[in-house]
């Protein structure tokens, strides 16, 4: 019987809106938890920490131990984490100290969205779908598609029943992933290399074209996230707006323009070279993050957050697509570090603008501003990983 390989694409675009649910939907409840159960804001501030602690300990067991428990158990655990951590989420802070319940439950669809992370995108790798560097860069719009569609449905959620209800809605997201297991359980995965042909983490480490790609993802993950977090607040002190009108104003078309590039080259990639277009972004977001940095008109500034998503889209999945045919036996191993690379340039990205914003006075432009340093270091990389493609061919 023929593979139904497209049911796999679908388990893993719902996949990877799991992850947006798991990412997104507690920030929105930050001021709540604050309010309902009397917890410091210093507290909340370690949620997002422990969130992205626990993602990037995830890749980074994936890394060794994936191959042997395999793609599908290890696939649909992650469904079942991120189902029980939302669900958590809801009914653990009113059976035990709010503060710890809350804890688990993110702890939970932490597990869950860190192994889809390190999973969907070998999972798709391996199916045969021709110009595979297409179909990576569509399955990565999901996740732009899953953030908008999280923010704008639970504020619209909000506004309707009231943000008291925000249990319903936890419960209501948890049934995304709680289906999906259904599909990761009876889809047809195959697996990228066989076993016993794997490279070793050494053997990785050691090949010079695995450390460019490092790099890369490190500068992927920076460029998309400095700006991305920071877009909230840049449009409310630049443009003098509301928090809920400058998550709509900042990160939603962020997400937007973001998901767009990435749904344009999943439409058109046989026609474009993806380290050309790749090239051609990274000079793009340089630009957006001076004209976010440098310029004195408002409007211009959040114009240059909202172009900065546009360019970023594709660094991400086009890192992982240029890296892997050349390092065609890297396996799980390969993913898993590369996501580690780039979830590690997410954290220190972000915390690098605050940081020099912080020593300007908290000017946030100027903190924005030495956010162009990552997309500056990517150039050079694309630079370099090309000039060794030419001299290994």
């Amino acid at each position: 019987m023929m593979k139904n390989y497209k049911k796999t694409l679908r388990a893993c675009y719902l996949g990877f809106i799991t992850q947006a649910i798991a990412a997104n939907f507690a920030p929105l409840l930050f001021l709540t938890f604050h309010s309902d159960f009397n917890i410091s804001l210093g507290q909340i501030a370690l949620i997002p920490a422990v969130f992205y602690v626990t993602q990037l300990t995830v890749d980074l067991i994936c890394a060794k131990y994936v191959d042997s428990i395999g793609y599908r158990k290890s696939v649909v655990a992650s469904q079942l984490f991120a189902g029980l951590g939302l669900i958590g989420l809801a009914v653990l802070p009113n059976i035990m100290p709010p503060y710890i319940g809350i804890l688990i439950g993110v702890f939970s669809y932490a597990l869950g969205s860190g192994l889809v992370e390190v999973l969907c995108s070998p999972i798709v790798e391996a199916c045969p779908f021709d110009h595979k560097e297409k179909v990576m860069s569509l399955l990565h719009s999901f996740y732009c598609w899953g953030s908008v569609g999280v923010i704008l449905l639970s504020t619209l959620f909000f506004v309707i029943f009231g943000i008291d209800n925000w249990r319903i809605l936890a419960c209501l997201w948890a049934i995304i992933p709680l289906y999906n297991m259904y599909n990761f359980a009876t889809c047809p995965i195959e697996r990228l290399v066989e076993n016993g042909q794997e490279m070793s983490l050494r053997q990785l480490l050691k090949t010079p074209i695995f450390g460019v790609a490092i790099i890369l993802m490190i500068c992927a993950g920076a460029s998309e996230m400095s700006m991305a977090q920071w877009a909230s607040a840049f449009a409310e002190s630049a443009l003098g707006l509301t928090k809920s009108v400058g998550d709509l104003a900042g990160p939603c078309l962020f997400a937007i323009t973001m998901g767009i590039a990435r749904v344009l080259y999943g439409k058109f990639g046989e026609k474009i070279d993806l380290t050309k277009f790749m090239l051609v972004s990274g000079i793009i977001c340089v630009l957006s993050y001076l004209l976010a940095g440098l310029s004195a008109i408002p409007i211009l500034g959040l114009i240059g957050c909202i172009v900065c998503g546009f360019s970023v889209g594709i660094m991400w999945p086009g890192s992982i697509s240029i890296t892997v045919p050349r390092i065609p036996k890297g396996g799980t191993a390969l993913f898993a570090l590369l996501a580690v690379a780039g979830d590690m340039g997410g954290a220190f990205g972000p915390s690098m603008v605050g940081f020099f914003s912080q020593q300007a006075g908290d000017n946030l432009q100027v903190g924005l501003l030495t956010g162009c340093i990552f997309p500056l270091i990517m150039l050079a990389a694309l630079i370099a990983m090309r000039k060794m493609a030419r001299k290994d061919k």
